[in-house]
């Protein structure tokens, strides 16, 4: 007797035989038997999960010389002839190589004939998604009004390719990836009926790598076993396949864990040097992360990890949680991409795993950001609890950061405070700080006394100093402000009118930098205008002076200029000798 491959062998015959498509075959059973009948339908789904071999049980249930029948008998003329695929009245098409108009116009010449033998013609058209445009449209008629005889069974991985008219014609029956434990328990019987002994692990391998489809899983089955000698191992299928197997890859992540970078490159080294090829190790090693993961997540479930729990040592699932596993993963992603384009992937799997070996120095970015915040809070106004000891623990570092680079560059050194640029402090020397580009400033005047006082006016001095001329209009608002107070966080800086108030709240935000950067505190800045009291003096008049009625400000122009400006008269001669003054500032 020629061999038979598993997938030809196991392929199911009746409905209850179909693996993991329950409700197709329940609803295709339940029609047959009330007699509701379609004149079309249309089989989608993933390669190797049954739609073909639905439609043949379809095509023998319709025809069995018992029926229509959910349960064809399988030994009738018609059953036997449908199942050699010599049935005069079934015929099966492949829509990958009739693809023409012209092949379509043949089928809708033959439909006009009634069957031979059967009661139905059944015509079965594999990956109809390939037929041409112009295929489809001839189709459209013959679907929509066939003859009572007749009945299309179409089939396609590529659903989104079948034109929505020809989807309205048919009923649409979507057919699912097949689970990882019916497709373990079908090798199991495929292995029995052969003979072959198989270790769980092998099968629960080969199950999972065929992601869904069992004629995938069937294929790799008849590869394993030709090379088994009757008992098919794991160790085996690592050994000839090249795989780098959950044992080795758990030793290896576990000396990533523990920071072993030379154990882990040694053990890469001899693991690539079996015969394993880069890209199956990252494969491997992207699922068994992935795997790790799914336990940190509280998932222990064997199927869904693809191998026996016991193959996760707790040395790496007690120390790895999910965020630090999930950098690992996206690690592992960015590494396939990156091989397509390196000068040599093996390197790039070295610096990879060298890049694992630091996973328990990671810090989570919810993790870090906690920190900051409760930093932040300590830091802040000197409420939080804890916070006088890290102002003065602060304090005393900062004290000693600045005596020890004073030392270095042989300047005088107050109180120190680090900040980048080469900018200054106001009162203050700016000390570079060696090796780097940084400077540490040396403010003269402390606005913090040790029991946490602030001296406003020192504040107010050193702010105003530091907005300089860079900030002419915004440093003259703040010389004309009045006092300056401290209440909850905020700044108050009471302004003598609208312009002066409205000038300090549009840079609010650069001030409360400024306060920030020179002295440390954190400050939300709030300007308001008040009439402050002033004297308002009356003089008399002479009528021909003007309409300047409320005017109390300078009458000369030039003498606005220089208040506003803060400038000053120079002479300028003019080329007739005479001298006339001009404002221009300096």
């Amino acid at each position: 007797m020629p061999y038979e491959i598993t997938a030809t062998r196991k392929r199911p015959q009746t409905f209850e035989d179909l693996a993991g498509q329950d409700f197709v075959s329940a609803t295709l059973r339940a029609s047959i038997a009330s007699g509701r009948i379609a004149h079309a339908y249309l089989f989608s789904g993933p390669r190797g999960c049954g739609k073909t071999s639905t439609a043949r049980i379809l095509a023998r249930s319709l025809n069995c010389e018992k029926g229509p029948s959910a349960e064809p008998c399988g030994i009738c003329d018609s059953c036997l002839s449908i199942t050699r695929g010599a049935a005069m009245d079934v015929i099966e098409i492949d829509g990958a190589s009739n693809t023409s108009v012209e092949n379509v116009r043949q089928i809708k010449d033959e439909v006009l004939f009634p069957p031979n033998s059967s009661k139905y013609k059944i015509y079965i058209i594999d990956e109809v998604h390939m037929l041409s445009n112009s295929a489809f449209n001839a189709l459209l008629k013959t679907i929509e009004e066939p003859p009572p005889y007749i009945v299309f069974i179409f089939a396609t991985t590529e659903l989104h390719k079948v034109p929505a008219t020809i989807k309205s014609r048919c009923q649409q029956f979507n057919f699912r990836l097949i689970p990882l434990d019916t497709i373990r328990e079908r090798l199991v019987s495929a292995a029995a009926d052969l003979g072959i002994r198989a270790e769980p692990d092998a099968l629960l391998w080969i199950a999972r790598e065929a992601t869904g489809s069992l004629r995938d899983a069937y294929t790799l089955f008849d590869q394993v076993a030709s090379f088994s000698d009757g008992k098919i191992t794991a160790d085996g299928i690592r050994d000839k396949l090249g795989l780098v197997g959950t044992e080795r890859l758990g030793a290896l992540i576990e000396l990533c864990v523990q920071g072993d970078r030379p154990g882990a490159l040694g053990m890469l080294d001899s693991i690539l040097a079996g015969g394993v090829s880069v890209e199956q190790f990252t494969a491997d090693a992207v699922s068994y992360v992935r795997s790790l993961l799914l336990i940190a997540c509280g998932i222990e479930r064997e199927a869904l990890l693809g191998a026996p729990r016991s193959a996760y040592p707790p040395s790496v699932t007690s120390v790895l949680d999910a965020p630090r596993i999930e950098r690992m993963l996206s690690g592992l992603f960015d590494l396939y991409r990156d091989m397509r384009y390196s000068v040599n992937p093996r390197f790039e799997l070295e610096l990879a795993v060298a890049r694992l070996c630091a996973i328990r120095d990671y810090i989570p970015l919810t993790e870090l950001s906690k920190t900051v915040v409760s930093l932040k809070a300590a830091l802040s106004g000197g409420k939080a609890p804890g916070a006088a000891v890290v102002g003065v623990t602060f304090r005393d570092a900062m004290r000693a950061a600045g005596s020890e680079y004073a030392a270095q560059s042989e300047a005088p050194i107050a109180q120190s405070s680090v900040h980048e640029g080469n900018g200054t402090h106001p009162g203050g020397t700016g000390v570079a700080v060696p090796g780097t580009s940084r400077e540490v400033e040396i403010p003269v005047q402390q606005v913090v006394d040790d029991g946490g006082k602030v001296d406003v006016g020192a504040l107010r001095a050193g702010i105003i100093q530091a907005m300089g001329r860079n900030r002419m209009v915004l440093t003259t608002s703040l010389e004309r402000s009045g006092d300056w107070k401290i209440e909850d966080g905020r700044l108050l800086v009471t302004c003598a009118n609208a312009y002066d108030a409205n000038t300090i709240s549009s840079d609010a935000s650069i001030i409360s930098k400024k306060v920030l950067e020179i002295y440390g505190l954190a400050l939300r800045v709030d300007a308001r205008a008040v009439e402050l009291p002033r004297e308002v003096q009356t003089a008399p008049r002479d009528d021909d002076e003007g309409d300047d009625d409320g005017d109390d400000g300078p009458a000369d122009p030039v003498e606005i200029v220089e208040r506003v400006f803060r400038g000053r008269r120079i002479p300028s001669r003019q080329a007739d000798g005479g001298v006339r003054h001009s404002s221009n500032d300096q």
